[in-house]
């Protein structure tokens, strides 16, 4: 099965068994990202978390 990467446009090549193929065949809101811009996303939100002036906001359901 043939992807391509929604950030660099990279093409790659995955095995129709895997079950990633499976997912994005079966559901196309699913998108796919190479390894390496998983890496470098992965790696700056670490940083940014580190650094602590990134804040992750949950949002809470009121209590009726």
């Amino acid at each position: 099965m043939k992807v391509q990467c929604v950030i660099c446009d990279e093409q790659n090549e995955l095995d129709d068994d895997t079950p990633l193929a499976k997912k994005l065949r079966n559901r196309p809101i699913h998108t796919y990202m190479c390894d390496k811009c998983h890496k470098r996303i992965e790696e700056k939100t670490m940083a940014r978390l580190a650094s602590g002036q990134f804040h992750l906001y949950s949002f809470k359901k009121k209590k009726k």
